[in-house]
């Protein structure tokens, strides 16, 4: 599964893509409840998630890969350079940080893996 997210401090906008079934689809999970947690933790296998570089992310960061997940942390201005329209919207994001991780292959988005302390600002 991939998924792109676009972070908030207390909720993030999630797109995802099932990779097998090519089933989609979008939420909205809020942090203090736990629903994201527990979402993540639910999901059948290891996801890739894709997320602009951002403040107070850490704790996500860390939970997302001790549950298994891949973490893959874009620069913001380059990711928001893939998307012609430029009136910001939440959805939006979220679908286009997923466009970045499936068809961009992580080209020129400036998405990188693999690290748990990715940015100064997380």
């Amino acid at each position: 599964m991939i998924i792109g997210c676009d972070y908030h401090p207390s909720w993030q906008q999630i797109c995802w893509l099932d990779t097998v079934t090519g089933e989609t689809g979008e939420k909205k999970l809020e942090h203090a409840s736990g629903e994201a947690e527990k979402f993540y933790r639910g999901l059948p296998g290891p996801a890739l998630i894709g997320m602009e570089s951002t403040g107070n992310c850490q704790w996500f960061v860390e939970m997302a890969a001790a549950l298994g997940h891949d973490v893959w942390i874009g620069d913001a201005a380059k990711i928001r350079a893939a998307e012609v329209r430029q009136q910001k919207h939440d959805r939006r994001d979220a679908a286009l940080i997923l466009n970045c991780c499936w068809k961009d292959g992580f080209r020129g988005s400036g998405l990188r893996p693999g690290k748990r302390r990715i940015c100064g600002s997380c």
